[in-house]
């Protein structure tokens, strides 16, 4: 090996594509030896201990670019160097982490968009009677208010926990949710509402449902869109939220509204 070996065969040796050695060659990071009387390049171990160093560091994650200052470092901006590129490795393989961690939320829908706080509540619907429509339609809610009011969520979380420990909350609860099959003009929503609005004067703790997703900023735009997702216009549910918002308005409960800002 006097003459040192082909492309083909450095190539071979340091476990990389001719293609490869030649991309090297054209960013500089390894010189490209002078053809020898038979017009071949031959490959000297100055050149295979190059090739391997530059493999070796391109492998280990080092930028393509930042391999040739590094090569010519000394030992001290080397290690330097190294130290760099393990903190953006790990950077990269925490964010990976999290990509990986948030398709396997996906498996199991509800945990890719709420947090298990929210989710067990959720099953805990289900496992309190309340319809599938209704859950849903929480469910729903609940993703817009992570996305509009994410600083009061998990104390929202809360409040709702311990209000469904409370056996009237729940049956007002359902009875609402039973509410959205009824006519606008029927005569039980005024009743229901008041009902409802009584129930949270009486207990300002299950009161902060209702105070509790209120942004600090555009707060009756964000709160609209939560507290009436899923209702349409003039629907029997949106005439009972909007009945008891205003009695509890009338107790000097503070909640925005639809026309403020």
């Amino acid at each position: 090996m006097r003459n040192g070996v082909t492309i083909g065969q450095a190539a071979a040796f340091v476990g990389v594509t001719v293609k490869t050695v030649r991309h090297y060659h054209k960013l500089g990071l390894v010189e490209e030896p002078e053809r020898d009387s038979s017009g071949y390049r031959r490959y000297g171990s100055a050149e295979l201990l190059r090739l391997v160093q530059t493999r070796t560091l391109a492998a280990a994650g080092v930028p393509l670019a930042e391999i040739g200052p590094l090569l010519d470092a000394d030992a001290e901006r080397f290690a330097a160097a190294l130290a760099d590129v393990e903190r953006q490795l790990t950077e990269r393989i925490e964010e990976l982490i999290a990509r990986r961690d948030t398709l396997h939320r996906l498996a199991d829908g509800d945990r890719a968009l709420l947090p298990d706080r929210a989710v067990a509540l959720l099953e805990r619907l289900s496992g309190l009677g309340f319809p599938a429509e209704e859950v849903a339609a929480t469910r729903e809610g609940w993703v817009l208010a992570t996305a509009l009011v994410p600083e009061g969520f998990d104390d929202y979380l809360t409040h709702v926990e311990h209000a469904l420990e409370d056996p009237r909350f729940v049956a007002l609860i359902k009875r609402g949710a039973e509410a959205a099959a009824w006519e606008p003009d029927d005569p039980r929503i005024a009743e229901l509402a008041a009902a409802m609005a009584d129930h949270f004067l009486a207990n300002p703790e299950h009161l902060k449902i209702v105070t509790g997703l209120q942004a600090r900023t555009e707060a009756a735009t964000r709160y609209k869109l939560i507290s009436l997702h899923g209702e349409e216009q003039g629907s029997a549910a949106a005439q009972g939220v909007a009945l008891v918002e205003t009695k509890l308005r009338a107790a000097g409960v503070r909640i925005p509204r639809p026309d403020s800002h």
